[in-house]
């Protein structure tokens, strides 16, 4: 049994707003949600943590490189 440790959300959220400047307005308010939340299980209001991920990655095209790559690739690992 392989256990894998991950970042808190609200960890990957600050690299977020370091490595995305200009964050798209439609990803504002679910990065804002993530940077409140630990574990991919936690709640932001009525909303978990999993829903909050995915609607920010699907406002979040404009946010591109390699660097943006391995965060998305990271939050995606969460919500699998």
């Amino acid at each position: 049994m392989s256990t894998t440790t991950h970042r808190p959300i609200h960890a990957i959220a600050a690299d977020i707003r370091s490595a995305w400047p200009k964050v798209y307005f439609g990803a504002v308010p679910y990065l804002d949600a993530m940077r409140s939340l630990d574990k991919v299980t936690d709640m932001y209001g009525y909303d978990d943590a999993d829903s909050i991920i995915r609607y920010f990655l699907s406002n979040a095209s404009t946010f591109r490189g390699q660097r943006a790559r391995e965060i998305k690739a990271e939050l995606k690992a969460l919500i699998s």
